[in-house]
């Protein structure tokens, strides 16, 4: 799907034709659009092509006078019961006269542009464009970044109150997506410090100081990340742990109260052989205070060792 905007009065307006200084929005192309993309814009099938890879980090390439900047996104994925944060490549084009993007899906960054939530992305400065999708994407990581660090508090709260492991899965799940945006936000970090250096962008010194906002806000949120992947970890750990001790204790348990029980059985087995001129056997009652006694002295015992 392809969809075609220009900003006026600081608004988006769908467009039906492409005119000059104007954003081309490529919503998992088919092959036939690709192919229109490459004979219009002069760019490389495979190119357009490797922009719909998902699994393509954060990088910038440049062909034919054709600059590609891919920058992952974060994502969350509301379809489950349980939030799940992963990230997304989105590839963008600069060509003289517009500005491509490219995504496998319609991820909220490309909706929060078109409704105008990307503060100063004005289509008539492309550079400024590029770098305001850049800050905005920064910023939705802080923000899912505040969003794990409350639900794993919240886990962490139930948890120490009952182990389900449906809570244990969550927390995993957790682990997982701080996984992915520390990995991402790195690459990011080394795309924002070559395009710092001015050759793949023309930038003047406002577009400097913006960049310089992009790279500050990533390093905030790679050491965000980088800190409660960690903590995540930890209680993980802890929790395992916790959970490991609780079952040998049960099994200790388990262990003693099956020694103490195995006493009279021990007894009732002797006495049960009908042996001639054994002591006591013809009175049913010491068999019984014979079992008691051990029994409570073997409870005595485990019980000075722990054991119970």
């Amino acid at each position: 799907m392809i969809n075609y905007y220009q900003t006026f009065d600081n608004k988006f307006q769908k467009c039906d034709t492409c005119p000059v200084d104007s954003w081309i929005n490529c919503i998992a192309p088919t092959e036939k659009e690709i192919k229109f993309l490459s004979s219009k814009f002069n760019i490389e099938q495979n190119f357009l092509k490797s922009a719909l890879d998902e699994q393509e980090s954060s990088r910038i390439d440049t062909d034919n006078e054709i600059t590609l900047i891919v920058i992952d996104c974060p994502v969350v994925d509301k379809s489950e019961k349980n939030l799940i944060y992963y990230t997304m490549p989105l590839s963008i084009f600069l060509t003289k006269e517009n500005v491509i993007t490219v995504s496998v899906k319609n991820i909220e960054i490309l909706n929060a542009l078109i409704s105008g939530k990307v503060p100063n992305a004005q289509t008539k400065d492309r550079t400024r464009f590029i770098l305001n999708v850049i800050l905005y994407a920064t910023g939705k990581y802080l923000s899912y970044l505040n969003q794990i660090i409350k639900t794993s508090d919240r886990i962490e709260r139930s948890l120490s109150k009952s182990m389900k492991n449906k809570n244990l899965i969550q927390l995993l799940k957790i682990e997982k997506s701080l996984v992915y945006f520390s990995s991402s936000l790195k690459t990011s970090k080394v795309t924002v410090e070559k395009l710092f250096r001015g050759k793949f962008l023309t930038l003047h010194e406002d577009d400097r100081e913006l960049l310089d906002d992009v790279l500050i806000e990533i390093k905030q949120a790679i050491e965000m990340s980088d800190t409660y992947l960690n903590i995540t970890t930890g209680i993980m750990e802890a929790f395992a742990s916790i959970i490991s001790n609780n079952l040998n204790i049960v099994m200790k348990i388990l262990a003693s109260l099956t020694l103490i029980i195995s006493i009279p059985t021990v007894i009732s087995g002797i006495y049960g052989m009908n042996t001639p001129n054994f002591p006591m056997m013809d009175h049913w009652w010491f068999p019984v205070s014979l079992s008691f006694i051990l029994m409570c002295l073997a409870y005595i015992m485990l019980k000075k060792k722990d054991m119970i």
